[in-house]
């Protein structure tokens, strides 16, 4: 049974989400530049809606993954806050100027966290090297619990070996989950699922009316797709 990560962005969207069978969020604001951190409003309000996970978007900007120090210093000002809101847990990735995991960084990120979870997001299609970087975040895996990934390609379906390779280090290793997202929807996720037999899958626009973020949840799409993955 695949579990189910929906994307919202505020509090009407969590309600759907978890009225409708998701079973976590990932609560994100500017949606249309991937996702950028929310306003201290509307996680709390998302966080005390639901009883599912709140898994927050850390990300101040979307030019980029790489962090300079200022903009690292307000990173963890959001991750103390989210903390303090009750969060279940964050997404958060960052790069080096060489496309490798920004060791430093994360490290603060984690201290900062504490018991959240958190999911290191598709900052990780942009390293030079997944089967290195996963390596890397083994050495993290007490505190980074998953991998959101399309296999270093722009939707899921064009990165399935890459995914099924990682998949493979997962559990030769016992490291973060590989969780599939990108371009995920109805007509490709049974037929994805049959090949990877991920333990999670993180879906977005797919599960909106007319595919579009500005549409609400649609409740036949969710139910359709948990049939597909498994109830």
């Amino acid at each position: 049974m695949g579990k189910l990560e929906i994307i919202v962005q505020n509090e009407k969207d969590a309600l759907e989400a978890e009225k409708f069978g998701a079973d976590q969020l990932e609560l994100v604001s500017a949606i249309d530049e991937g996702g950028l951190t929310p306003s201290y409003g509307t996680i709390k309000r998302v966080v005390k809606s639901v009883d599912i996970p709140v898994m927050v978007m850390i990300r101040p900007h979307s030019y980029s993954f790489h962090y300079t120090d200022l903009e690292a210093l307000a990173i963890i000002e959001d991750v103390q806050m989210i903390r303090n809101i009750g969060a279940a847990g964050i997404v958060f990735g960052a790069l080096t100027k060489d496309n490798t995991i920004d060791r430093k960084l994360l490290r603060s990120v984690i201290d900062a966290a504490g018991e959240m979870d958190i999911t290191f997001h598709r900052a990780f299609d942009h390293v030079d090297n997944v089967k290195a970087a996963y390596r890397t975040l083994c050495d993290y895996s007490n505190h980074v619990t998953r991998i959101l990934t399309s296999g270093g390609k722009d939707e899921v379906q064009r990165g399935l070996s890459t995914l099924q390779s990682l998949m493979s280090l997962q559990k030769q290793l016992s490291g973060p989950v590989i969780m599939p997202g990108g371009g995920l929807n109805e007509g490709n996720i049974e037929r994805i699922h049959k090949e990877l037999f991920a333990e999670e899958y993180h879906i977005g626009s797919a599960m909106r009316i007319n595919r579009k973020y500005s549409e609400r949840l649609d409740d036949k799409k969710m139910h359709n797709l948990r049939l597909l993955i498994g109830e």
